[in-house]
């Protein structure tokens, strides 16, 4: 989730964002990189998805998608208009056109720490931009970190507590993907 700006002269809009190549979101009217993430978060944001795509078609509810999806939402108040979840499900309507940007945000997403996602500026990142997740309209965010070997699921309903999964328990993330569970031990073997 580490950012680097890119400068513009104008307020870019969702169609300059389109045209970027790589990771990218759409915050204040400035397109904002995001950094490539290393081996042991790409897995695990693979694993993810995996998941839940089988989760999907088995219950032929909700797409999964992968890293590198772009979810427009209206701007909100910190000036966000995109979302790019590391995995992330969506139960909505799908654009006309399968080329653009899904119409809304993530039903649940999954941001996955890189290697410089720890200490207290990445902590305040983080809860921003699960704020702006909720306020979107996503039900449930979950904060994955390789390092600590655990994730912390955030829910619309009380988003300022976590409940934390560890070795040994499967996480859920109820109710943005009903009945879908992920063991922690299949993120971190």
């Amino acid at each position: 989730m580490s950012i680097m700006p890119r400068s513009t002269t104008r307020r870019a809009t969702l169609a300059d964002l389109a045209r970027v190549s790589g990771k990218a979101e759409l915050i204040g009217g400035r397109i904002v990189e995001l950094m490539p993430t290393g081996h042991r978060p790409n897995l695990v944001a693979g694993e993810i998805f995996v998941s839940l795509k089988n989760h999907a078609r088995a219950t032929g509810r909700g797409v999964a998608f992968t890293d590198n999806i772009g979810f427009a939402v209206p701007e909100l108040p910190s000036g966000r208009e995109s979302f790019s979840p590391d995995a992330s499900y969506y139960d909505g309507p799908l654009p006309s056109n399968e080329m653009d940007f899904i119409p809304g945000p993530p039903t649940f997403a999954a941001e996955v720490r890189s290697k410089n996602d720890h200490g207290p500026a990445a902590e305040d990142a983080r809860a921003r931009k699960r704020e702006d997740y909720f306020l979107a309209g996503t039900l449930v965010v979950w904060d994955v970190d390789p390092l600590a070997r655990c994730v912390r699921v955030y829910r619309v309903s009380d988003p300022a507590t976590s409940t934390l999964f560890g070795k040994g328990e499967q996480a859920d993330a109820e109710p943005a993907v009903p009945g879908w569970r992920l063991a922690v031990d299949d993120l971190f073997p």
